[in-house]
């Protein structure tokens, strides 16, 4: 089942078509929150985190109409990334993501996925991202948002004309991510999201790894980690 994630809107408020639109599916026993987003102009899109339920994703898709050019990874946790490499080798479409530093992540995905009782498999992307790296979908372009804390290669990806982030792990409605993994730090994370996502503005929508979207501003006011009465 997809559903929409938020009104994706031009930077100016017009009837015409926004030039990005996006969809939330639940994926994985964790209902980690695969995006699928696509270039309305081109109908060209990419999936963001496909974990799992990979028959479930290609069903949204298709109901979508969306001609899938890509997969693009925030981290190298099981439950974003455990079947990215299946899903890229089926459609024969690159992988980019996330930065290089969560490379151990995804080298373990094999015995996590034993672990933890899920198909996952190890993968190499075809493009490890960097701070200030740009991806494209369609002729969408994305800015790539270097965000360690919850893991260490941690990236957000983030369409400012859409003034919209997809942040993975690093922030949710009312909460962060976890930082008692390997190489997690809590301080690192709290810099991520006060250094580099408030400063993207208050009206941005984000779609988090796991619950429901939200705005920095509503985190900012009532985040019980990172509002800036907590932070002050």
């Amino acid at each position: 089942m997809i559903r929409p994630a938020v009104h994706i809107r031009p930077m100016t408020e017009t009837k015409a078509e926004p030039p990005m639109r996006v969809g939330i599916v639940p994926v994985t026993p964790l209902q980690q929150n695969c995006s699928l987003i696509w270039c309305t102009k081109t109908m060209r899109g990419a999936l963001v985190d496909p974990g799992g339920d990979l028959e479930q994703l290609k069903a949204a898709v298709a109901k979508c109409g969306v001609t899938i050019e890509k997969l693009l990874v925030t981290h190298g946790h099981l439950d974003h990334c455990g079947q990215t490499g299946i899903l890229a080798k089926e459609l024969g479409v690159p992988i980019e993501g996330p930065h290089e530093e969560d490379r151990f992540w995804i080298a373990q995905l094999d015995d996590d996925g034993k672990r933890w009782g899920m198909e996952a498999k190890t993968f190499e992307p075809d493009r490890w991202l960097q701070d200030g790296d740009k991806v494209t979908v369609g002729e969408l372009e994305l800015d790539v948002i270097h965000c360690p804390g919850h893991t260490p290669g941690h990236v957000v990806f983030f369409h400012a004309p859409s003034r919209f982030a997809m942040v993975g792990d690093v922030l949710f409605a009312g909460s962060i991510g976890r930082t008692d993994f390997p190489r997690g730090n809590h301080q690192q994370l709290v810099d991520s999201i006060t250094q580099k996502l408030w400063p993207l503005g208050e009206d941005v929508t984000f779609v988090p790894g796991h619950g429901p979207t939200s705005t920095f501003g509503a985190e900012r006011k009532v985040n019980a980690y990172v509002s800036d009465y907590v932070l002050s």
